[in-house]
């Protein structure tokens, strides 16, 4: 009698090491309840890597799948195969949904987790003319670019910072947002009183990792309550559009999950939060990612246990991104906080031709809507953008009697690093950044092979290859 092996095996894929980054094949296999990548260097030996704890939501995500939206334009042609092509190469299955376009390596924290390895010695600013030609790039790739991030470093410390955003009002983007750590905008109200005029479509990205002081100095190296205080309290007045972002370490803030969204939820100016699990690139101190990181999963599950908005049914897999995004909507109406999610058939998230939502599934929240809403017809036939409502977008489009204000949104935003690295999965990479040589290039293979000198071990491993080819 044949013995079985102690998992189920489910599919092959390639990865790469996480000592050399060469790339390797991977098996995804079922055990104990979790799902893990198993991988095997010739050099380095075995890895296995936790992807899910959560086998169904995991299974979940392969069905929430719709067709890839291209490009206008490919930047790179395939040679070496993914993720050495980047890009975007033609082997890429989906368009930016968000592109970062970072103007400075400068900033006025050094914080001791950081993908870009920013700190204030480093002090080189993009001229104007590099970022037209950046901004150009994203536009000629994109057409009307969705959204475009203006990063860093800390992008606030430009010294053309509002010339910049006038460039990107110029061009058909439809939404801009600030990636900061909200130190200017806590110490000069007239900076975020300024910022405000370029709403709508302007949204600040903030970075808010926690409300204890010790987490802040672990992951930021300094006790920045007061500054997220102030910072709120300045984009409060101007009701300035905010994200709250928080980068999650396991066992340190993973426990503030659901503080931070009923505090997001008590602010005016916050539309949602998104958390971001550590990933493992760029600087980082004290971190162990055998002990450290953190699945989708787990931060679905942890936004369920602690939110008391959220339930299993309203955290949803995004359909461009399925294994890396997750995302919640909810209301914000007359002190109520109304979850639309679980509102949602899942087959209408997979049917190409539908364009709308219609809010028909349970009576009780219909009925709230009508009475809050007070529109004079059923909110059976009020209607959500299907693309606004379930892509990582800021939601744009909405019923007459609902505002940007009303929206509420949790996101789920996992980056791949060299230990879960899955070229199946990143070739489905959605959230991208501008290259300053025009291209553009997903997060996940940017922060591991693309930044800085990285390039160099890049240049080594393709050399390997046409070597090993020849």
């Amino acid at each position: 009698m044949p013995k079985n092996r102690p998992y189920l095996y489910h599919e092959l894929t390639n990865s790469i090491c996480s000592t050399c980054y060469r790339k390797v094949e991977a098996k995804i296999i079922e055990e104990n309840g979790r799902i893990y990548m198993q991988k095997r260097c010739l050099i380095h030996g075995p890895e296995k890597v936790l992807i899910s704890t959560d086998v169904d939501y995991y299974h979940r995500t392969r069905e929430f799948i719709k067709p890839s939206e291209m490009p206008q334009i490919w930047n790179t042609p395939i040679k070496y195969g993914c993720p050495y092509d980047c890009g975007l190469c033609p082997d890429h299955e989906q368009h930016s949904c968000l592109t970062l376009l970072e103007i400075t390596d400068h900033c006025n924290l050094q914080c001791p987790i950081c993908f870009a390895e920013s700190s204030p010695h480093r002090t080189s600013y993009r001229s104007l003319e590099q970022i037209a030609f950046m901004l150009d790039r994203i536009v000629e790739n994109e057409g009307e670019p969705d959204i475009v991030q203006i990063s860093g470093g800390e992008p606030t410390t430009h010294p053309d910072f509002f010339e910049i955003l006038d460039m990107c009002k110029a061009r058909p983007i439809k939404h801009i947002m600030v990636n900061t750590n909200g130190i200017r905008i806590a110490k000069d109200r007239e900076f975020v009183r300024r910022m405000a005029d370029y709403m709508p479509g302007f949204e600040i990205y903030l970075q808010f990792d926690s409300m204890e002081a010790s987490v802040l100095k672990e992951l930021r190296g300094a006790d920045l309550r007061s500054i997220r205080e102030q910072a709120i309290a300045h984009l409060n007045e101007f009701n300035l559009s905010t994200t709250l972002v928080v980068t999650l370490k396991k066992g340190l803030n993973d426990q503030e999950i659901g503080t931070i969204i009923q505090y997001g939820l008590e602010q005016p100016a916050v539309r949602g939060v998104t958390i971001q699990p550590i990933q493992a690139a760029g600087r980082l101190e004290g971190y162990d990612p055998s002990t450290d990181r953190l699945t989708v999963s787990e931060v679905r599950q942890m936004i369920i246990d602690q939110s008391g908005v959220f339930n299993s049914d309203d955290i949803l897999p995004v359909p461009c991104h399925p294994d890396s995004l997750a995302m919640g909507y909810a209301l914000k109406l007359d002190g109520e906080v109304l979850p639309l999610t679980r509102m949602i058939d899942p087959q209408i998230l997979l049917e190409g031709d539908s364009n709308t939502i219609v809010f028909e599934n349970d009576p009780i929240i219909r009925g709230k809507l009508f009475e809050l809403l007070s529109t004079g017809h059923s909110p059976v036939s009020s209607a959500l953008s299907l693309k606004s409502l379930l892509c990582c977008l800021p939601l744009a489009a909405v019923p007459e009697h609902i505002v940007y204000d009303n929206v509420f949104r949790v996101i789920i935003m996992q980056f791949l690093d060299a230990y879960n690295f899955d070229v199946r999965s990143v070739k489905k990479s959605c959230v991208h950044i501008a290259h300053p040589d025009g291209r553009i290039i997903p997060f996940d293979t940017y922060n591991m092979f693309y930044r800085d000198d990285k390039e160099k071990i890049l240049e080594d491993l393709k050399q390997e290859i046409t070597t090993a080819w020849q």
